[in-house]
């Protein structure tokens, strides 16, 4: 039987040789975009396949079985994924996360690692490198990832109860192994590690607080995520939202809390920390309390497309600049024409009565 192919990328991908147009642009000059928000975070897809079916990501309904994912001639290579990487930091970006799908799905991952740790910014620096997993084959992986060069690492967890975390999963994959990968990341060094639980109001809110005293006491960090409307294929709905103001209020009532102040600029969590010391937590609430204002992410599809917004409708195709032979002079100065007239801001614009156009990219095919 011949698989059903559904696109989960843009249909609106812009000819990204336009960009080429112009006098070069002065090599290692940071960019702003319309906005004054500069250049810093790039996420890098790698792969689109994932082993979980998460309700909120890749619902089974949609990624079936006769799901057609991408060819693996269509994905870009190491290579060019870190001739990308190292474009991309010379325009300013100091934080590299690999994503996917699920990113450990992808052979010789432990390469790549390698490969883009190599990379030094413009004065000499290493770069942030992290990597967001959902855990299930970390136990096996950590030990390679840190050998590799990785420093960081996020492990997405949205229940400590076993039955509600195979809900989730939709795979009946239990919360045990994942646990175990976290214990693996913590043993080999991993600094900070960190643990993102995406909260849905009516499926997961009762594990807010079993997560919170789990990892308290312990360098574990979670995060609690407001249900998002990325994508097009997972039904989002604000009744569904559960606002992080009232994790906050559910947490300090048992565990005091306090406010601590950002790591870095353009950071997506509000921090807080536990009064007695103890540890610390974060909420990210995109749906409630936009942070487009100082966004400074972009995202890199599996397929070398740029896209300057987790909502977007379109990107730029990278991927076909450097296999048309132009030279990273050519597609630095291209890749800073299409950051400076970014303009971007879905997550402000959510409540408005304007319609915004286009079917959004999906998630798993640029990762969080």
């Amino acid at each position: 039987m011949t698989k059903k192919i559904i696109p989960i990328s843009s249909s609106r991908t812009a000819d990204a040789s336009r960009w080429l147009i112009g006098a070069p642009e002065a090599a290692g000059t940071h960019v702003r975009d319309a906005f004054n928000r500069p250049l810093r975070d790039l996420r890098i897809s790698i792969t689109d396949r994932c082993n979980f079916r998460c309700v909120y990501c890749m619902p089974k309904q949609i990624f079936g079985k006769d799901f057609a994912f991408m060819p693996y001639t269509e994905m870009l290579t190491h290579e060019e994924i870190a001739r990308l990487a190292r474009i991309f930091v010379s325009r300013g970006v100091d934080k590299i996360r690999l994503t996917g799908g699920e990113p450990l799905l992808r052979k010789n991952i432990e390469r790549l690692i390698e490969m883009l740790a190599e990379i030094r910014t413009p004065d000499g620096r290493e770069l942030d490198l992290t990597l967001t997993t959902n855990g299930s084959i970390l136990a096996r992986k950590a030990r390679g990832l840190r050998l590799a060069g990785l420093k960081r690492i996020t492990v997405s967890l949205d229940a400590i109860d076993d039955a509600v975390f195979r809900a989730m999963n939709d795979v009946d994959f239990p919360v045990a192994e994942v646990l175990k990968g976290i214990d693996a990341a913590l043993a080999e060094g991993f600094d900070p590690v960190k643990v993102n639980v995406v909260v849905k109001k009516g499926t997961n809110e009762q594990e807010i607080l079993p997560i919170a005293r789990h990892f308290k006491g312990t360098p574990v960090i979670p995060r609690f995520i407001e249900y998002m409307d990325v994508g097009s294929s997972n039904g989002w709905n604000m009744d569904e939202v559960l606002p992080s103001a009232d994790v906050i209020r559910l947490i300090d009532a048992e565990m005091p809390l306090e406010a601590i102040e950002a790591s870095r600029v353009g950071e997506t969590a509000e921090r807080w920390r536990y009064r007695d010391g103890s540890g610390e937590i974060g909420v990210i609430a995109s749906v409630t309390q936009a942070f487009c204002s100082d966004c400074n992410r972009a995202r890199l599809s599996t397929d070398g497309k740029l896209y300057t917004c987790l909502f977007a409708t379109g990107g730029h195709d990278l991927r076909a600049l450097i296999r048309a032979g132009h030279s990273d002079e050519e597609v630095s100065s291209a890749l800073a024409r299409m950051w400076r007239v970014r303009d971007d801001r879905y997550s402000e614009l959510r409540g408005s009565q304007t319609p915004l156009p286009g079917r959004k990219v999906e998630m798993s095919y640029i990762g969080g």
